[in-house]
């Protein structure tokens, strides 16, 4: 007897041979995504390395006398110009969650200009203009560029709108010394707070791909002056600046050396593993001696593990070492010295990697000559950093300037970093990426690092073509690919070397090598006629010291700022419950304050009430002044129950107000005046109130039953304190 065959086996084959004839379809629709995304992220490129070649070409411009008049006053601040041709952004084009949700308020942009921006540290002439002469130049010679920033985010526009429906981001240039030019113009949310040369998109550009170990004194001595919290903030900082193309690992030491963050040898910087190890860093308490030695013998033993395991990035290698003072146990200085140049060696003879070690002293009382001495005698570059001014960026800056000789030249004249996909501050919530691109004046040899050209993108193209995810782990490894470079074989002279040294430190910390602080390929030469340099960059400064939301916020097609946004209405509500949470805690302060002169009063009252009761005169003022402090302490209950309660009466009273701007020269001063108030509200003080402090001033001047003179054998009246002298009260 035959057996029937089950009924769904037909089908099941049917299908096994659908999909099996599928397949090759479904691989052609894959690699038809792939190469549209490919095509995404070549454009951006060309699009970064066409605006490098452009940065390059004004460049040779830059001393020229009219490139320098007509500078002046043609710039517009990213906090307080208002824009010529302003308008409030639409929601489907970008919505700043500041001002609110982009359908009936949102913020002011200018498609047809560039903003610049300058760190407040380095903004230091009059109006927030800066004082070096070069960054005034960088400003100058970058504004060249406009031009052709305008039409390309035109074509951005077309190419972006019309193929995708999506609209283009931001096309930037950030200067080596902290200037950054960008379009569209927009108000930074927090003013000369941006530094384009803490930005992973710069760091990665100017420096390329890099293993980089971070080792950080943790001993008793780094709680004094402040020392450990710059030396978490140089961390968090160099931390945050690393990308996908990089390894990291932190190493922190005090009696003996340890690996921190979970991990035994250097990881990949993906964002997720930066989070992690910035985790690790602020949780670091300082305590014990100080062992150099076995700080950098667990540092180059992480290395040769990661690189045996071929996990590396495959190209040079960065030391940070961050110290205040000498090492205290453990072998000394010349045993150190000695191991860190064999440690260097060997990586170059087994592993053809080239590595420089970086030292930096933190603080003025800090020790210099061990850190120095390493850094001289092992290649390597030393950097003072004052814990006042804290300036890690200079610090920091013969660090990625050393790699980025390497990647103007060589094979790596087109170099482009990528940075892996991560969330768009504006708009929030929103993924993007960035290709960035270093600039050189390739005039001189080596070529000079001039800084970094980026355009942003949102991830929403790519998104859309693949159906994938930003985050995920086959996205991470296209931008990882992306970024990888010809490692840069660095050869230095060692007068190249000290101009590095002296970027960083000044001349204090050259090795003496050189006796010349002009180094053609490593510091820039200013130009000639200094005197044509503007005084003024800004085009106009008429927001100057105002708050975001009154420079930036605006109703949904308007084209000035307007007060009437819910951003700004409840930013003043906040103020005001702000301003009465202050009043409330400033009561209870003075009312305790008083409290304690009262009772102090009480018990040298009690001690002398014999002398009292005799007439003494004055302890009867100085009783009579602690009445006053009495009544002064009644009316402080009174006014914190009046503030308690105030909370809820602003609110409804905040309906009725009016804002009125004074006349300071920052448009910052606010008065509110509630118009159901009587005139002098705050100056009028209630009837029991005048007659009390009335009658202690007449029993105080006008004593009807004055005290006899005290008789010889009588005891001298004891000195009167000065905080309660009568007369001072008065």
């Amino acid at each position: 007897m035959i057996s029937k065959p089950h009924p769904l086996i037909p089908l099941l084959v049917a299908t096994l041979l659908a999909t099996q004839y599928r397949m090759p379809f479904a691989n052609a629709a894959s690699a038809d995504k792939e190469r549209e995304v490919k095509s995404i992220l070549q454009r951006m490129e060309s699009d970064a390395l066409a605006f490098r070649d452009e940065m390059e070409r004004v460049y040779s411009a830059r001393c020229e006398t009219k490139t320098l008049t007509e500078c002046s006053q043609s710039n517009y601040n990213d906090c307080s110009s208002t824009f010529p041709n302003q308008k409030c952004m639409k929601a489907d084009e970008l919505v700043i969650s500041n001002c609110g949700d982009g359908e009936s308020c949102n913020a002011l942009w200018d498609k047809t200009l560039s903003i610049v921006s300058v760190p407040a540290s380095l903004a230091t002439a009059p109006l927030d203009n800066p004082s070096d002469p070069e960054i005034i130049e960088s400003a100058c010679y970058s504004r060249l560029a406009e031009p052709y920033m305008i039409e390309k985010y035109k074509a951005d526009e077309e190419y972006w709108g019309d193929k995708y429906n999506i609209q283009p981001s931001w096309t930037y240039f950030g200067a080596h010394n902290g200037l950054f030019r960008q379009i569209p113009a927009r108000h930074q949310e927090q003013c000369g707070l941006f530094d384009p040369r803490r930005r992973p998109w710069f760091v990665a550009a100017s420096s390329g791909p890099k293993d980089v170990v971070l080792v950080i004194d943790t001993s008793g001595s780094m709680n004094d002056y402040g020392r450990m919290y710059l030396a978490k903030e140089a961390a968090i900082t160099i931390v945050d600046t690393l990308t996908v193309a990089d390894r990291v690992a932190i190493v922190t030491f005090s009696d003996e050396a340890t690996q921190i963050g979970g991990f035994s040898s250097l990881v990949r910087a993906t964002i997720r593993n930066k989070e992690r190890l910035i985790e690790a860093i602020n949780e670091l308490e300082a305590n014990g001696a100080t062992n150099f030695y076995d700080a950098f013998d667990t540092a180059f033993n992480s290395l040769e593990k990661t690189i045996r395991s071929e996990s590396t990035s495959g190209c040079n290698i960065a030391v940070l070492f961050m110290t205040d003072g000498q090492s205290t146990v453990g072998p000394g200085k010349d045993e150190v010295i000695s191991l860190v140049n064999d440690r260097i060696e060997q990586l170059a003879t087994n592993f053809n990697r080239n590595t420089t070690v970086f030292t930096y002293s933190l603080g003025n009382q800090a020790d210099h000559e061990i850190t120095k001495s390493i850094a001289c005698s092992t290649g390597g570059i030393w950097t003072p950093v004052d814990e006042l001014t804290g300036d890690l960026v200079t610090a920091m800056s013969s660090y990625y300037k050393l790699f980025a000789l390497g990647l103007g030249d060589g094979g790596n004249e087109d170099f482009a970093a990528w940075v892996e996909p991560y969330m768009f501050r504006n708009p929030a919530g929103k993924m993007g990426t960035t290709v960035s691109v270093p600039v050189y004046d390739r005039s001189v040899n080596p070529p000079l690092f001039l800084g970094v050209v980026g355009v942003d993108s949102y991830m929403d193209a790519i998104e859309k073509v693949l159906g994938e995810d930003s985050t995920s782990s086959t996205m991470l490894e296209r931008f990882v690919l992306l970024s990888t470079a010809r490692c840069p074989k660095i050869v230095l002279s060692e007068c190249e070397l000290d101009a590095l040294r002296f970027l960083g430190g000044g001349k204090e910390a050259t090795c003496g090598v050189c006796n010349s602080t002009t180094y053609t390929g490593i510091v820039p030469e200013k130009c000639p006629f200094q005197s044509d340099l503007p005084n003024n960059l800004w085009h106009n400064t008429e927001m100057e010291g105002m708050e975001y939301e009154k420079r930036a916020c605006c109703k949904s097609g308007d084209t000035v700022p307007s007060e009437s946004c819910p951003a700004i209405n409840s930013k003043s509500t906040s103020s005001s419950e702000e301003k009465s949470s202050t009043g409330l805690i400033i009561g209870v302060i003075v009312a305790l304050i008083v409290a304690l002169a009262l009772g102090a009063v009480f018990i040298f009252s009690l001690k002398e009430r014999r002398r009292i009761m005799q007439g003494s005169e004055v302890q009867q003022k100085a009783l009579i002044v602690a009445l006053a402090l009495g009544a002064v302490f009644i009316f402080s209950l009174k006014e914190r129950r009046r503030i308690m309660q105030g909370s809820e009466v602003q609110q409804k009273q905040s309906q009725t107000s009016i804002n009125t701007t004074g006349s300071n020269g920052n448009g910052n001063d606010e008065i509110i005046v509630n118009m159901n108030d009587p005139p002098n509200k705050k100056c009028q003080q209630t009837e029991p109130e005048i007659g009390l402090l009335r009658r202690l001033s007449s029993s105080i001047n006008e004593n009807p039953n004055p005290p006899p003179p005290p008789e010889a054998s009588a005891p001298p009246s004891p000195a009167v304190n000065p905080a309660f002298d009568s007369r001072q009260t008065v």
